[in-house]
């Protein structure tokens, strides 16, 4: 079937451009110049796509992007907008948006995302086919099921990533910090014995464990100098912002103790809650030495990065006070492999 492309923005001559691109590109487009002609166009037509401005007279893209998901939970969306802050790219993905695109418009861009999107609303359909008829087909159908279900994994991790890069965007300094405790998260969580659904909750909630930063201000995450009291007592919520943040989304529900956890100490004097030893969750205490070696071994503004020594120093400081002394000897084994 013919994917048909819906670009809805009262700028005639961008709809006009888009359209144009994306026609070269093998795909049908219509286009509205605002949220009500738009509703009228999905009823009348079999939209697989519907690409979106968000500020637009009579009714804005949220509001349309709310009206559509009614109609069609399944619709896949693209945001467009002029004005890239990243309260509107949260609250549109939390609205159902796959994805959003920065004006002026990157029209490379535009197709990488509209392919995307496409895929994944193929592979969403093609695993619900499979699931209306697994019991008939269960025996020949065992293979195709799985590789479904492994691109379904694969698109949940790229929706974390997006996520991940909105915290990226607001602090430039930790770049990659995410990724880089995903690695070691999921390298000590294998020493110790993590297989299958733990390990990848596991490497999804050290992903997830700074999103609560979303809501941390500027210029407290990019300070480059010591925090005052206001400003650590500040950036100490994001654990439990960050659980406002996924609480929602069913898929998230078992990474939501490692995001809340992950500030705790061994002893007891962390946050949010204060607990301590084995009480803090495995998967947090594993969490949060990854995080502390990822930030020691980081050049950030106001210090260079550690050496090796000083930072095995450090932990051996604070074993059993901030960090699990079982851990930290699992990552001091990865670090320093006996040969």
């Amino acid at each position: 079937m013919e994917n048909r492309i819906l670009i809805v923005d009262d700028e005639e001559m961008l709809c006009t451009v888009l359209a144009q691109r994306l026609t070269n590109e093998g795909y049908a487009c219509v286009t509205a110049n605002h949220g009500k002609e738009a509703l009228w166009r999905l009823y009348r037509d079999d939209i697989s796509l519907v690409i979106s401005d968000i500020r637009m007279p009579e009714m804005n893209g949220m509001e349309l992007l709310k009206d559509m998901k009614t109609v069609n939970p399944n619709m896949m969306v693209i945001i467009m907008t002029g004005y890239p802050e990243i309260e509107i790219a949260v609250e549109a993905m939390r609205l159902g948006a796959y994805d959003f695109v920065i004006k002026p418009i990157d029209l490379d861009l535009v197709v990488m995302c509209v392919r995307k999107a496409l895929e994944k609303k193929r592979l969403e359909e093609e695993l619900e086919a499979y699931h209306r008829t697994l019991e008939r087909l269960v025996e020949e159908r065992t293979v195709k099921l799985q590789e479904a279900l492994i691109a379904q994994k694969r698109i949940h991790l790229d929706s974390v990533k997006i996520l991940v890069g909105a915290i990226d965007a607001k602090d430039p300094y930790t770049r990659g910090h995410s990724d880089r405790v995903r690695k070691m998260s999921v390298k000590i969580g294998e020493k110790l014995g993590f297989k299958g659904k733990r390990l990848e909750n596991l490497e999804y909630g050290a992903l997830l464990h700074d999103i609560g930063k979303i809501g941390i201000k500027d210029e407290v995450l990019q300070k480059r100098g010591p925090l005052s009291a206001e400003e650590y007592c500040h950036i100490k919520k994001h654990p439990l912002i960050g659980v406002k943040i996924v609480e929602g989304v069913d898929f998230f529900k078992e990474m939501l103790p490692m995001i809340r956890h992950h500030h705790e100490r061994f002893d007891g004097s962390g946050y949010p809650d204060g607990l301590v030893g084995e009480v803090i969750p495995a998967e947090a205490r594993i969490i949060a030495i990854s995080d502390a070696f990822d930030a020691m071994n980081s050049t950030r503004p106001h210090r260079p990065a550690k050496v090796l020594d000083d930072m095995l120093a450090e932990f051996e400081k604070f074993k059993g006070k901030q960090f699990d002394p079982h851990i930290f000897e699992i990552l001091l084994e990865i670090l320093r492999p006996r040969s």
